[in-house]
């Protein structure tokens, strides 16, 4: 019994020091985009921050153990509170440190589907809920300028939103975006990917060529990243769509190298989203 007790012991020792040493391996990277607008990259979604004379406005708050690193990084750029925070969708790396960023007195906002999906997860408590939720669209006026926040349907889940800033022309596109790589398209959280395509067309009517693009993952982009991106989905979907109508099978999908070739030569199954899992996602949101 003594001995199976001090296995236990050093097995939870041994995830705490690991825990902690992932932790301080995480480091935040600051890029200054604007005057006042900034883009924070660390472990997670990619964060955007406003600041001014209103507050500092935030998008996304990556994992709750990161807090104190984003925190810190944020009071190198404001010394004022963070009046706002706005969640792009439900997912835990971009809603982890919701319940932190709460206790500060910040305002959470996000759509409505995020508010459910967010009191559904037994893993967060009410704390990290939005305050201010909306269906279709919303307009906030903060640190000089209006913030177009607007709710794209189905896409990488069924509560994803862009915020636009309209003076600084800058984009944050959340998981509806993933600059060069393939991206996660959530089915069983409401995505699907002919709503994905969709999302990415909508925001080409606000971008110009001089717009600098948040993605939700990866680096700092433009409209040509941007326009890559899509056009690497339109013909994924084109091809997959094509093997269905053959009669292939998921298995047979999955396995077909051939579909996603030239985009694996440009290393886009990189990351979380593999070659397979794209090739695989594709048939399985297109069957349906």
């Amino acid at each position: 019994m003594k001995s199976l007790k001090l296995i236990t012991s050093l097995f939870t020792f041994s995830l705490v020091i690991t825990t902690c040493a992932q932790n301080n391996d995480v480091q935040i990277t600051t890029h200054k985009l604007t005057e006042n607008i900034y883009m924070l990259e660390g472990q997670g979604g990619n964060i955007g921050v406003s600041v001014g004379d209103d507050g500092v406005f935030m998008i996304d708050s990556q994992f709750g153990h990161l807090t104190p690193k984003i925190l810190e990084a944020i009071k190198t750029l404001s010394d004022k509170p963070i009046k706002f925070l706005a969640n792009t969708h439900h997912h835990g790396d971009h809603t982890g440190g919701n319940e932190n960023i709460a206790k500060l007195n910040t305002t959470i906002i996000a759509h409505d589907n995020v508010y459910k999906r967010v009191k559904d997860n037994p893993k967060q408590n009410d704390t990290s809920l939005p305050v201010i939720t909306f269906n279709d669209k919303l307009s906030l006026y903060i640190n000089g300028e209006q913030i177009l926040i607007f709710h794209l349907d189905n896409a990488h889940t069924d509560g994803d939103a862009m915020l636009f800033f309209t003076e600084s022309n800058v984009l944050h596109s959340g998981d509806t975006f993933f600059s060069g790589r393939y991206p996660y398209i959530d089915l069983k959280s409401g995505g699907s990917v002919n709503g994905y395509i969709q999302a990415i067309k909508s925001a080409l009517i606000l971008i110009d060529v001089d717009t600098k693009i948040i993605p939700g993952h990866g680096n700092l982009s433009n409209k040509q990243d941007y326009s890559t991106f899509l056009k690497m989905l339109e013909t994924l979907k084109e091809k997959v769509e094509t093997e269905i109508a053959n009669g292939k099978t998921e298995y047979e999908v999955a396995t077909n190298t051939a579909l996603t070739k030239t985009y694996d030569d440009l290393d886009y199954g990189c990351c979380f989203i593999s070659s397979e899992k794209i090739r695989r996602t594709l048939y399985n949101g297109l069957k349906e």
